[in-house]
């Protein structure tokens, strides 16, 4: 591919740049415009964030598919976890909510399990009916989210605050520990665990379906890393246009946070639609569940550690209302991922709590 194809492809990328810029030279002259200003800029800078975090996600898809699953789906999990992240570290140094990351996190479990999860199968299964998949997978992601959300956002809720760096360490050890022997699992003697084989005729349609413009692997690398910088450079600004917009009207707390997670999900829904849609829920699931686990087991060893340097704890322990929709989430999921097939019903009642968090969301709870 040519230079000049090259940039018109990677558009979106320039684009985020170019208003990059403008936010850099424009920063003081759109903040003494006023709070309309700031909140239409945030807007920009949000539709501008999630253009170039799908370029980023489609070069893990090409990734995703020259290696395959389960290599494939951890990769396309990984690069939207990383922008969640650096958004998130970025946002965190600018404000001044203690309960940013745990609502984050909350709202990216919502929208990746309920949310992703919850349409796909619905759409999925009003198009092929019943759609089949490794049970496997959804019994291990399962019970994974469960002991990563019990030790770092139920159980802080009985730790005494003088001693919070203690198990702000020992957090982090946990979460690394239960990421490493996944990760091992994943790609190693348990890989089939993330993986189903179709029928033959299923493989031959997948593998004449239009696959995205290839280019080199080090091109592809090249460009998510540029990707995840330039959105960096971006959240910074589009963190200080929000906290002016949004300053003193009264909006739902948990509405940063779930920019945030919508952000780093707006690429996955994308891909785990498309997956249900070819009657690939194997990648549905592993994306939406991947994503849910790589979120809290990722997310919150980072922001730990940025916590245990500056001092200043986070607000991880969930309320009672987030604590009983993931309960009820996460028991759905167990019931509903424990055959080896997704239906319409199925994915519906998943879409019907994500409704839920988004009606209790708006409420402020």
């Amino acid at each position: 591919m040519g230079i000049a194809s090259r940039l018109k492809t990677e558009r979106y990328l320039l684009i985020a740049i170019a208003i990059g810029l403008f936010a850099f030279l424009s920063e003081q002259a759109i903040m003494e415009m006023g709070r309309g200003a700031a909140l239409i800029a945030a807007v920009a800078l949000v539709v501008t964030i999630v253009l170039a975090s799908m370029r980023v996600a489609h070069h893990a898809e090409i990734l995703a598919i020259k290696v395959g699953d389960p290599y494939g789906t951890m990769i396309l999990t990984l690069s939207a976890v990383a922008v969640e992240v650096i958004i998130l570290a970025i946002m965190v140094a600018d404000e001044s909510s203690p309960t940013l990351v745990r609502d984050t996190i909350y709202s990216a479990l919502m929208l990746d399990i309920n949310g992703i999860l919850g349409l796909a199968a619905l759409l999925g299964g009003l198009k092929h009916g019943e759609q089949p998949y490794n049970d496997n997978s959804g019994k291990t992601y399962g019970v994974m989210i469960l002991t990563a959300i019990g030790i770092s956002m139920i159980v802080p809720e009985f730790v005494p605050s003088d001693k919070w760096h203690y198990y702000s360490a020992f957090t982090i050890v946990a979460m690394i520990a239960l990421y490493t022997l996944f990760l091992r699992m994943q790609v190693g003697q348990h890989s089939y665990f993330f993986s189903y084989s179709y029928p033959r005729s299923e493989r031959k349609a997948e593998a004449s379906a239009p696959h995205p413009d290839e280019g080199s692997t080090a091109v592809s690398i090249a460009t998510i890393l540029a990707g995840v910088v330039i959105i960096g450079v971006l959240a910074e600004f589009m963190s200080a246009f929000m906290t002016t917009g949004l300053k003193d009207t009264g909006a739902p707390l948990g509405l940063m946070a779930l920019v945030v997670a919508a952000i780093s999900a707006a690429p996955e829904i994308l891909t785990a639609l498309r997956a249900a849609l070819r009657n690939r829920m194997q990648a549905t699931v592993n994306i939406a569940m991947g994503a849910s686990l790589s979120t809290v087991i990722l997310t919150v060893p980072v922001m730990e550690a940025i916590a245990l340097y500056t001092g200043q704890p986070f607000i991880m322990a969930m309320t009672p209302v987030q604590t009983v929709m993931v309960t009820i989430t996460l028991i759905a999921a167990a019931i509903n991922l424990n055959d080896g097939e997704t239906n319409a019903i199925e994915g519906m009642t998943h879409f019907i709590l994500f409704a839920t968090f988004l009606m209790l969301t708006s409420l402020g709870l």
